[in-house]
């Protein structure tokens, strides 16, 4: 960020051209340009994922893991099953790699099913006297071997 504003003061306060800015900072002329064109405070690199030994058997993981999730829990595989029944499809990597794939799925769904249950809690309050709440149930007490009704 401070690269940033280091180049627009020199470019449009002290009026030094973009050769001579990227010659300074050692960026090229069409960084320097990008930079100035853009109202970017802080430019960062987009993330790169490379692939894994996964990725072919993710389509895969992923319908097991929604049908697992229909399931009663005692009934459901456990991640370790569910990575024994992906070598034989020809998974060659590792337990740790599917654990962690299962544990970012199940985060992705309770993020929807918390943006999908959009319920609103409007808290009720009464002045005093106003409303009142009573709670009717019928109990029995044994007291000196007879039944009273309470």
């Amino acid at each position: 960020m401070a690269l940033l504003s280091v180049i627009r003061r020199w470019h449009h306060c002290d009026c030094i051209g973009i050769q001579d800015i990227a010659r300074r900072t050692g960026l090229s002329r069409n960084t320097v340009r990008k930079y100035l064109a853009s109202q970017i405070l802080d430019p960062q690199y987009p993330k790169r994922m490379p692939p894994t030994k996964l990725d072919d058997y993710e389509a895969t993981l992923t319908s097991w893991l929604h049908r697992e999730a229909k399931r009663h829990r005692k009934n459901r595989r456990s991640v370790k099953q569910l990575y024994r029944d992906l070598i034989p499809l020809g998974y060659t990597g590792s337990n740790d790699r599917v654990a962690d794939f299962a544990k970012h799925w199940r985060r992705q769904q309770m993020e929807l099913a918390l943006k999908d249950d959009k319920q609103a809690y409007i808290p009720l309050s009464f002045d005093p006297g106003e409303a009142f709440q009573f709670d009717w149930s019928e109990d029995w007490a044994l007291g000196a071997g007879v039944k009273t009704k309470l």
